[in-house]
């Protein structure tokens, strides 16, 4: 299951990966709401498949606390501070797996996708929000408070006079990173009459409004993944979400973070997602070994 804040999507995949079922649905952005969504989405992609009862691994946003089991930094805020992944298996009549979408991203590009075959993967999902994952060896890496990979909440390094203080966050800081690189923030910073798409497009004919806003959000990017480099220097990083569409990003972020960044070497590929859309729903399986 991928549960995201547009949609929702539940998928049955075989134990090589493949794709036996996928079905989707709109998020309900009402809590009681989401829960029956997965349940039916889950029911028919098992119908589809000719399977029942299946593991069901969930990948969505935020996490729960490894304290209290309630859902936080959610920004489908009708999550937080809710029993989530408990009230998930009560109405699947099973035991679910639930990770961050991020690190579900992470994961199965780690496995099978763009980050195969690299130690340390940093994976962003640049999309409605903005969020991350680590893997190490295959593995997600999760941290001592279930934070790691948190990267959207961090502020916007280095932020010129026009960017200072910053807008106010969902989660109540200021100036938050997924406020600039998520595709919301890059659509918010151009006026927010146009889509991401539009706003790409019309960069590529010339246009100069277009050609800034690109040129802003692709520096902002830099700025943030400069700083992960510096702390974790990942072998890879892999982008997913809607803005990782943007081939722009592939051909100039190298570039844009290679100065920010403390080393007078910088040749970490930045790759865009395998599997794209589909990564969340194949990291979310990924969550259950492939035997009992």
């Amino acid at each position: 299951m991928d549960f995201g804040g547009t949609k929702i999507e539940a998928a049955a995949l075989d134990a090589e990966g493949r794709f036996l079922s996928r079905v989707r649905g709109t998020s309900p952005r009402n809590y009681e709401a989401g829960l029956i969504a997965v349940r039916d989405l889950v029911a028919e992609a098992e119908r589809q498949a000719g399977v029942h009862g299946a593991s069901v691994g969930i990948g969505g946003p935020g996490s729960p606390s490894p304290v209290t089991g309630l859902m936080r930094n959610a920004n489908s805020t009708e999550l937080n501070g809710r029993p989530f992944a408990d009230d998930l298996a009560r109405v699947l009549e099973r035991p679910v797996r639930y990770a961050n979408d991020a690190n579900c991203l992470a994961l199965s590009e780690a496995t099978d996708g763009a980050g195969a075959g690299h130690a340390v993967v940093f994976a962003v999902i640049l999309g409605t929000g903005c969020g991350a994952g680590v893997t190490v060896g295959g593995e997600i890496i999760e941290g001592r408070n279930a934070i790691a990979g948190e990267w959207g909440h961090m502020p916007l390094p280095w932020p010129t006079a026009q960017e200072h203080p910053g807008p106010e966050c969902w989660c109540g800081r200021r100036n938050c990173l997924e406020l600039w690189v998520s595709g919301t923030g890059f659509t918010r910073d151009h006026g927010g009459a146009r889509t991401g798409e539009e706003i790409v497009a019309l960069s590529r004919t010339g246009d100069t409004g277009a050609r800034a806003s690109l040129d802003r959000y692709i520096d902002r990017l830099a700025r943030g993944l400069a700083v992960v480099c510096d702390i974790l220097d990942p072998d890879a990083i892999v982008l997913g979400g809607g803005m990782s569409n943007v081939d722009e990003l592939y051909e100039r972020l190298p570039g844009a973070i290679a100065p920010l960044a403390f080393s007078d070497v910088f040749t970490t590929p930045v790759l865009r997602a395998v599997h794209g859309d589909s990564s969340g729903v194949r990291g979310a399986a990924r969550l259950w070994p492939l035997s009992p």
